[in-house]
């Protein structure tokens, strides 16, 4: 058997890699808890369902004021003075409005305010949205059936109704205008609760109803500003005709849009003009009354079907008591980003400004209380952030499918590169046909390209370059590329230049000269850079092109599935990088003691509420490393040892929930949300829901494509000719890359690369069975593992000894290896033993 190669693994740059690796992480650990503390958390509001008096006189009144397809960008000082002006005074945000759907409707948004959790219309054949219409006196909501029906048919555990019935509970006084108002605060029964009230048509007439409102003691005043819907997105009226309709038909104001033809609409701007009046006119009547009130201004829906960021601002005192909403962005702990809000935010912040927060059912609201937290010091640059959040969005929302579809084929290119394009045999067929077109200049020239020392270092770079691309579209975000015209350049120079600059540094020759080092040092920065990222708020994931999207208002923060498998994937082959000399060298405890301190750090990371919050994560990542910590040790798996390690990541999840569950209501994450639906008996919509999810993307997402394609390759292309090759005693079709040495040398030199691919498989197998990913997670687990061993085996080839190739003179040292274009067979015979040429 070989002697491993201790000399290519100095144990000076071990040790610096190890002590680099654990300072890390502590120093991650350490972050934590300041990261956790950024936003305010907002402690659950008493009961007030006892003396609803004491709503009326302790509390100030709420005025929420909704609209929808209203951005920052429509606002201006001559344009939108009453909007320009609360920016100024108030505190700003903007809203991620998705609920149900890709984008929202009007009543979607409204919906949503009135079940406190995501919730929307039924789909039209047409995909057009619902004209909206005020009910009649003591009637129901129109489409009020309709609403019902579609949050029975989803699985979001929506009630529609939750904010009018607690009103009506605990008698708060409640008035709405127009007619989202009225679905905001229908009860069950879609009777809206309290005084409902049509729209007035002129503004003054709107002043009046408002201050009258407040005067009369109304402690919520829900006022529905109206829709923006841009050019050919105007809504369509469902609603059946009915003779009692036209006796309102004067009554309720006229749809915006009711043209068919675009040109004849009013555009964008235009309309949001009209807002901006309606809602002078409600501030006007709120100063009117010379109360101290809490406003609340929302845009709850898009405008059209390409979602956006939708504006938020906020007055008065804050839902919490703690001061004022001034001078200051907005920020909810849904979200935990500066700026950026839910629509079930909403309603939880008007429940906890009115006090009512404890009289609901526990586990009914998903969103959390609507906070502030410090942005710029000028209002200006506030609206200027917030502008430009949604320039982000929107510049890279239209490049994430076009980036999936190359990274997927240059995977796939390069599986094919190896499997095929490396194969000697497949390269002497090759020279022989272009000996048949070009006699001896073919073969010559076919033998100068295939060079074996020149082939395995292209090989190398372009296993670790590929590895570098998930990683470097999380560092582009260090710049901001959206802000230049296209942004597209912009992005692919930046990801470009970050897959280089971490290249250049993982083949310098302190780490090509260790087997495993370009495998190691790819693996830990991708690891370390997502870590720091989640610890510190995950700015860089936040509309990365593998990260989190905001429009789709899924998780802001924490371990998404993508971040989750380049993560556990990158630690995974992290260790195995780091203990392989341990193994190699017989210290099999200390590498076993290097994996469960690393396995350890990367699940509080990923685990963790207040780091990673990830429910589906430690179930895979403590078997995962478990298995290789036993494999590193010497153990051999058996079938209570596999039953220990699951009950292991089951126990770990169970104990970072009931944690979450234990904090109040409004500081829990999806953890602690989880184990409270749980105790309520509502787990099998939930699991019904993620089933459904993982469904759905496993047959409609880009990534599918990797997955099968990937393993196909990889199993039944790449497989056999390796399989064969590796039982050669002179490496087979591949001989003339490794010299004649046996593959099965690699693993000598590498005993712990076959831990960690059953180690990989463990974690991304369970990681793919627990979350809601489709095949996100095994594929790009393949995406990042695949390059990274192909680089490796490249490494290993270039280091094999090769100071007496068979037939050489004698003396003659570093010789390269022959390619088979040249020869026309592979070499064959013992490997020989010395440096290879660099």
């Amino acid at each position: 058997m070989p002697t491993p190669l201790r000399a290519l693994t100095p144990r000076p740059a071990l040790a610096t890699a190890m002590a680099a690796v654990v300072g890390a992480l502590v120093l991650l650990l350490g972050l934590a808890g300041p990261a956790a503390a950024t936003l305010p958390t907002s402690a659950t509001a008493p009961s007030s369902a006892s003396n609803p008096a004491a709503v009326e006189g302790d509390r100030a009144p709420v005025v929420l004021i909704g609209t929808t397809g209203l951005r920052w960008d429509d606002i201006g000082t001559l344009t939108t003075p009453a909007l320009w002006t609360m920016s100024r005074e108030g505190a700003v945000g903007s809203i991620a409005a998705r609920s149900v759907h890709s984008s929202n409707c009007p009543a979607d948004g409204w919906l949503a305010v009135s079940a406190g959790a995501r919730a929307a219309d039924l789909v039209a054949e047409d995909r057009t949205c619902r004209t909206l219409r005020d009910p009649l006196p003591d009637q129901a909501v129109p489409a009020w059936d309709d609403y019902l029906q579609s949050a029975a048919e989803e699985d979001y555990a929506a009630k529609p109704g939750l904010l009018g019935d607690t009103l009506a509970a605990t008698g708060t006084a409640a008035v709405g205008i127009g007619p989202g108002a009225a679905i905001a605060l229908a009860k069950t029964d879609g009777v809206p609760v309290g005084q409902h009230l049509n729209r007035p048509w002129t503004t003054s007439a709107l002043q009046t109803a408002v201050r009258d409102a407040l005067d009369d003691g109304a402690q919520l005043v829900v006022v529905d500003v109206g829709s923006i819907r841009d050019p050919g997105q105007s809504t369509t009226d469902r609603v059946v005709t009915l003779p009692t309709d036209e006796a309102s038909e004067g009554d309720v104001e006229t749809p915006e849009l009711i043209g068919p033809d675009a040109v004849t609409e009013p555009t964008h701007g235009e309309q949001a003009q009209i807002i901006d009046a309606r809602v002078g006119a409600v501030l006007a009547g709120i100063a009117d009354t010379r109360a101290d009130t809490t406003v609340l201004v929302t845009s709850l829906a898009d405008s059209s079907r390409r979602a956006q960021l939708q504006l938020a601002a906020a007055t008065g005192p804050q839902a919490t008591g703690d001061g004022d909403y001034a001078d200051a962005l907005l920020a909810a702990r849904s979200t935990r980003q500066p700026g950026y809000l839910q629509t079930t935010d909403v309603t939880p912040t008007i429940l906890s400004a009115l006090g009512l927060r404890g009289d609901v059912p526990a586990g009914a609201l998903v969103g959390t209380v609507i906070t502030t937290t410090p942005g710029p010091a000028l209002a200006s640059k506030r609206v200027a952030q917030l502008v430009d959040d949604n320039d982000h969005v929107l510049a890279v929302t239209p490049l994430v499918s076009p980036f999936y579809v190359i990274f997927v084929a240059i995977n796939l290119i390069l599986y094919a590169l190896v499997s095929v394009g490396l194969n000697g045999r497949v390269l002497d067929w090759w020279g022989r046909t272009l000996d048949r077109w070009a006699p001896r200049k073919g073969r010559r020239a076919l033998a100068a390209s295939t060079d074996p020392v020149l082939v395995l270092k292209q090989l190398r770079v372009a296993g670790v370059a590929v590895a570098a691309i998930p990683v470097s579209t999380f560092l582009a975000n260090l710049s901001p590329w959206w802000r230049v015209d296209p942004p597209s350049y912009a992005l692919t120079a930046l990801i470009v230049t970050w897959v280089g600059v971490i290249t250049a540094v993982a083949l310098l020759p302190r780490w090509r000269n260790w087997l495993l080092g370009p495998l190691g040092v790819v693996a830990g920065i991708t690891a370390v850079v997502i870590a720091i990222d989640i610890a510190t708020g995950a700015n860089l994931q936040l509309e990365s092109l593998m990260g989190t999207r905001s429009l789709i208002a899924g998780r802001f923060y924490g371990f998404n599935n993508t971040a989750f498998a380049l993560f556990a994937t990158a630690s995974v082959l992290l260790a195995v990088a780091v203990t392989n000399p341990l193994v190699a060298r017989g210290r099999r405890g200390a590498a076993a003691g290097i994996v469960a301190a690393i396995g350890v750090a990367a699940t509080l990371l990923d685990g963790l509420p207040s780091i990673g919050a990830d429910f589906g994560g430690p179930p895979a990542l403590v078997p995962g490393f478990a298995v290789l910590a036993l494999l590193a040790a010497g153990i051999r798996l058996n079938w209570w040892r596999a039953l220990s390690v699951l009950a292991a990541g089951a126990l770990t999840v169970t104990v970072f929930a009931l944690l979450d569950w234990l904090r109040p209501a409004d500081s829990r994450t999806h953890l602690g949300r989880f184990v409270e639906t749980v105790l309520d008996g509502g787990v099998w919509p939930v699991v019904a829901r993620k089933l459904k999810q993982n469904v759905d993307i496993l047959f409609s997402n880009e990534l599918t494509l990797l997955a099968i394609g990937g393993l196909v390759v990889v199993i039944l292309v790449l497989g056999r000719p390796l399989r064969t090759a590796v039982g050669a005693p002179d490496g087979g079709a591949y001989g003339w890359l490794s010299s004649g040495a046996p593959l099965t040398r690699l693993g000598t030199d590498a005993p712990m690369l076959r831990s960690g691919l059953v180690s990989l498989a463990v974690t991304l197998g369970i990681g793919f069975a627990v979350n809601d990913s489709g095949v996100v997670i095994p594929a790009i687990g393949i995406a990042i593992t695949v390059p990274l061993l192909i680089a490796a085996c490249a490494n290993w080839m270039l280091l094999l000894p090769q100071r007496h190739a068979p037939g050489a003179p004698a003396g003659q040292a570093d010789v390269s290896p022959s390619s088979p274009a040249s020869s026309g067979s592979a070499p064959s015979g013992p490997a020989p033993s010395g440096p290879a040429p660099e």
